[in-house]
């Protein structure tokens, strides 16, 4: 039998404020257990939560790039359930009435075609504290610093068919919430998080079968991993005659599979009901126009305006645009040298990326600013360097050695261009080598790269690249 996968995700965006969703507590990474946790978080008797105006905005303009309508009137609830690490023994969130409802995002797929995933619905929610089993001997420790962090609940239509297609989804949406600046997607702290719902059914088949929900994955390759393991075991299951039940399982990166962690849980089951403790969330339109205003360049219309404008190519655009930061760099870099969008373009992809992932350094952090890039480029341009040396000059740049010029005069590194002087190199190589050069003449074309590599090591790389070529042509024909 041929099967169908369906697959929902749950993603869980932490807002980028300062403070929690309902409280002026920090929301900081890092500090110690229990710090980070005033009365409100904690839920003490007579504490009243008030509503952080940051997230709302953050939550719409999330809404609005996503084309999702956002609603002029949203509801608080309560979410009940007991467990240690939930201090009120119940959880503030968004049931009935979200704050964004019926978005889309269009991801790309590995044949090059693009699908369009709906959105359901993006909710606020608080988070709840973490629970730690190691270092207690047997027991588990309690950190409330978590409890009450802002979150946006993300939830897909059941519209993807792979484990692919999931990543692709959780990758564009990663992108979506950093690009917003809504988000900072560190997924080793817990700011961006999945959970997924996946179910076979056989190919053809309308209805949906059960599905296991799987939490709190927190890498791509962690995402990819369990749904493809849980389609394997929901089919083989099924297969011997067997019933998949409705549960949440963990998956276990370590063994590369998924377990069950308990039964899975119905709306009915948390007790829904709207939280007496606050007003329903009513959005003016001047509220949500000024949300638009916020809006940056989104990833796809900046994408175009790169090949547009600058003449790339898809791919070029697209890794270019990967990030904000990254593409904000290459545009201060073309902007500085004035010229030549494609040559910077390849050493900000190229060069430029490898030291950043190489050092793990954040754009920001660079030691290497885009009008120091663009000052390395301009002596590419003007041919007083090669790229080959120019590789030289910006591994000198990123380790501190100071500007282009100064480097390339320090090291007596200026590109030779005199013909004179590159003839008689020429001349050398060829006295030097009379054997290969009765070959080339033979018809062995290939030695003709012999000929250049022997030049540059002898002009110590130095000699201008295309005309060693053009006279060496000359030369070798005698």
């Amino acid at each position: 039998m041929e099967w169908e996968t369906v697959i929902g995700l749950e993603i869980h965006a932490q807002l980028a404020t300062k403070s929690k969703i309902f409280s002026g507590a920090s929301t900081a990474y890092g500090a110690e257990p229990n710090t980070q946790a005033c009365a409100i978080d904690l839920g003490l008797p007579g504490v009243l939560p008030v509503l952080n105006r940051d997230v709302v905005r953050m939550a719409a303009m999330f809404g609005l790039a996503i084309d999702a309508e956002v609603a002029h009137r949203s509801v608080f609830a309560r979410k009940n359930y007991f467990y240690p690490d939930l201090p009120k023994s119940y959880q503030i969130s968004q049931y009935e009435l979200p704050v964004v409802a019926k978005g889309r995002l269009s991801i790309d797929l590995d044949d090059g075609s693009s699908k369009v995933i709906g959105i359901t619905r993006a909710h606020l929610e608080e988070d709840a504290g973490k629970s730690l089993h190691e270092d207690f001997h047997g027991q588990s420790g309690i950190d409330l610093n978590r409890a009450g962090t802002p979150l946006l609940e993300i939830v897909s239509e059941p519209d993807l068919r792979s484990a692919k297609e999931a990543v692709a989804y959780m990758k564009k949406l990663h992108q979506m919430v950093v690009y917003l600046g809504i988000c900072d997607g560190n997924m080793q702290e817990g700011s961006f998080r999945c959970d997924a719902n996946v179910s076979v059914r056989p190919k053809g088949e309308s209805k949906l079968g059960t599905r296991a929900e799987i939490k709190n994955l927190n890498s791509f390759r962690f995402v990819e991993r369990a749904i493809e393991f849980e389609i394997e075991r929901q089919i083989d299951l099924i297969e011997s005659g067997g019933k998949v039940v409705q549960e949440t399982r963990l998956y276990d990166p370590d063994k590369g599979e998924t377990r069950s962690m308990r039964s899975k849980e119905e709306a009915n089951d948390y007790r829904y009901f709207p939280d007496p403790d606050l007003l329903p969330l009513i959005l003016d339109e001047a509220f949500i126009h000024a949300a638009r205003a916020d809006l940056p360049e989104l990833p796809e219309t900046k994408k175009r305006r790169f090949m547009e404008a600058y003449g790339l190519s898809a791919y070029d655009a697209s890794v270019l645009t990967t990030s904000r930061a990254l593409a904000d760099y290459y545009e201060a870099t073309v902007a500085a040298l004035g010229a030549e969008p494609k040559l910077c373009a390849n050493w900000v992809m190229g060069d430029f990326s490898a030291f950043l992932n190489k050092d793990n350094q954040d754009i920001a952090n660079s030691p290497v600013n885009a009008g120091q890039l663009a000052g390395l480029l301009r002596r590419i341009q003007d041919r007083t360097i090669s790229g080959k040396i120019a590789k030289e000059v910006f591994e000198a740049m990123w380790a501190g050695e100071g500007e282009a010029d100064a480097i390339i005069e320090k090291r007596g590194l200026r590109q030779i261009t005199d013909t004179s002087a590159i003839e008689k190199v020429i001349d050398e190589v060829i006295a030097a080598n009379p054997e290969q050069l009765a070959q080339y003449r033979a018809g062995k074309d290939k030695l003709f790269g012999f000929f250049v590599g022997q030049v540059m090591k002898l002009s110590k790389g130095k000699a201008n690249p295309q005309q060693v070529n053009d006279l060496l042509v000359e030369k070798l024909k005698g």
